[in-house]
């Protein structure tokens, strides 16, 4: 190797190695204005395994009580396509990077090549070249290259946020479905039940009616219980199918009746009250909230990039290699060819257009910024609701518990007082509909409120992780 060229490569080398200045400026603190505690007293339940855990660190399975929901949840996370297509774009951006990364480095190329010539007038004549060398390589000066990767590595993690955060919504969903599902399944027994107890009783008052006990009018209020079950019945029947459809879209295929909830049971998950002096920090451990940080970052190393335009860039090729007349005489000595073509960019007008792109840098860092501000206020809200129902519908609950005990207890009394001729039907058959109504209502209630804790465990950041740590 000739002195030349060593020299420049020691140039080109020292550049390089000295290239490690940026114009990225400081990540811009975000004020999202949100108190530091929850506006709920520290009793409100659903929030720990009460053990003083962090949600977001309590695994899937740790959260649901029921085995075949775990298993359905299992099959979901396999099978999904919605997050099937969410893992692949974590692999795409994780190949992007890659592709950006590669710029900082220079690339090493060989080439081969074989030059045949002649004319009319012309002997034909061959020549054999062979040499390896770097091709427009940019010495990273400013930090322009060094930029655009951290950029695409931002993106990056904030993708693989994303993948995250559609997998938790996947097992809430799953959740909510098959909690639906059993719901349906429950108010389609109370109906069925309810029919069955009506066509019986009203069997009863067209045999009063006919042996002149009854009137025709307690006839027709009778059959409009009968029709009413009986309607309820066939609506269910379709909200069952329609849950069925819908879990096994979510599952990605055929759903095994054996996991199917019988009824509904109204414990989903073994959450207890939130510790005193959780600190609404969690928020950032987020899915989404990470995403919208990412994103920030992202966009504010774009800014250093952009800056990093408006200097001069230096672009290196080089190679060294040998060239001969004849194939085998390619590689002996005294045929060594060499070449060092460094090529300095200077932007001197470009009509505004340097400046322009740094503005639109700056512009979508501060919308990344303001999106992660809203993210952690909407999370802060979305807790903060969830929380409050889990009070609210906690007590709605109990008192749904004690209608139905008082209506039942209605219902026995008014059943018997027209059995003794001391009421009219017409009371029986308001204690008769009061009582389907308050049954019906119990289950509504408790399926929100169990919707309710699933709901709390999504956006408090758990839902990632098959098993707390």
């Amino acid at each position: 190797m000739t002195k030349p060229l060593i020299t420049s490569l020691a140039l080109a080398t020292s550049l390089f190695v000295a290239g490690c200045s940026t114009l990225q400026p400081p990540l811009p603190e975000a004020a999202p204005s949100i108190p530091a505690e929850w506006p709920l007293p520290a009793t409100t339940p659903v929030a720990t395994d009460g053990t003083g855990t962090i949600t977001a660190d309590i695994g899937w399975r740790d959260f649901f009580a029921d085995p075949r929901l775990d298993e359905l949840v299992a099959q979901a996370l396999a099978n999904n396509r919605d997050l099937r297509v969410a893992v692949l774009n974590v692999e795409r951006a994780r190949s992007q990077y890659g592709i950006q990364r590669a710029d900082r480095l220079p690339s090493l190329g060989a080439e081969v090549s074989m030059t045949r010539s002649g004319g009319d007038n012309l002997d034909v004549s061959e020549s054999y070249s062979a040499s390896a060398g770097i091709a427009g390589f940019e010495l990273d000066l400013f930090g322009r290259v060094h930029n655009l990767s951290q950029a695409a590595l931002q993106r990056y993690f904030a993708t693989d946020e994303a993948r995250r955060s559609a997998q938790l919504s996947l097992i809430a969903e799953v959740a909510n479905t098959w909690l639906a599902l059993a719901a349906d399944r429950e108010l389609l027994s109370i109906a069925q039940a309810t029919l069955a107890s009506q066509e019986a009783s009203f069997k009863l008052t067209e045999q009063r009616h006919d042996l002149g006990a009854v009137s025709g009018l307690d006839v027709s209020q009778a059959r409009t219980v009968v029709e009413t079950a009986r309607s309820d019945v066939a609506r269910f029947e379709g909200q069952v199918a329609q849950d069925r459809n819908a879990l096994a879209l979510l599952v990605g295929g055929p759903v095994d009746p054996s996991l199917l909830p019988d009824a509904f049971t109204p414990e989903v998950s073994g959450l207890a009250s939130l510790p005193a002096g959780l600190p609404s920090e969690v928020l950032l451990r987020r899915p989404d909230v990470l995403a919208a940080e990412y994103r920030l970052r992202a966009a504010n190393a774009d800014i250093g990039a952009a800056r990093a335009a408006f200097f001069p860039s230096i672009t290196l090729t080089g190679s060294v290699g040998s060239t001969s007349d004849e194939l085998s005489g390619l590689f002996n000595g005294g045929n060594g060819i060499w070449s060092f073509i460094p090529q300095i960019n200077i932007p001197i007008f470009q009509g505004g257009r340097l400046t322009s792109a740094l503005g639109m840098a700056t512009a979508d860092r501060d919308i990344a910024l303001a999106e992660y501000e809203k993210s952690i206020q909407s999370g802060f809200r979305e807790v903060s609701d969830a929380l409050a129902l889990s009070r609210t519908l906690a007590e709605q609950r109990a008192a749904q518990e004690a209608l139905v005990a008082a209506a039942t207890r209605a219902h026995e009394l008014s059943q018997a007082r027209y059995d003794a001729g001391q009421d009219s039907y017409l009371v029986l058959l308001d204690a008769q509909r009061t009582l389907y109504a308050a049954r019906q209502s119990l289950v509504a209630t408790q399926l929100a409120e169990q919707a309710n804790r699933v709901t709390l465990y999504r956006v408090l950041g758990g839902g990632w992780n098959e098993s707390g740590t």
